[in-house]
């Protein structure tokens, strides 16, 4: 099941993301649930959340894979979603 991840970065906390995003983009490689990803930007092109396709068995899966994510330990996010996904086009 595909399963996408809509994350909201707290207010301010660019310098949380900055600082934790290596661990962040080694943990979505090493556990290969990760089908795309990349930041949320704003309109001066600075990263304020993330976008994360997953391909996961179940919803729970999914919120443990995000539980778990070095930039949700590190208290990066105001929200986080989960939504089951379909692939249509591409």
């Amino acid at each position: 099941m595909l399963v996408v991840l809509i994350a909201r970065d707290k207010p301010g906390a660019l310098q949380t993301r900055l600082d934790t995003r290596e661990a962040h983009l080694a943990y979505a490689a090493e556990t290969g649930k990760v089908v795309q990803a990349g930041p949320l930007l704003n309109d001066a092109e600075e990263m304020i959340g993330s976008l994360i396709v997953l391909e996961v068995e179940t919803l729970a899966e999914a919120q443990d894979w995000a539980n778990n994510d070095p930039y949700a330990k590190a208290e990066l996010f105001s929200a986080v979603e989960i939504i089951p996904w379909k692939k249509v086009i591409g």
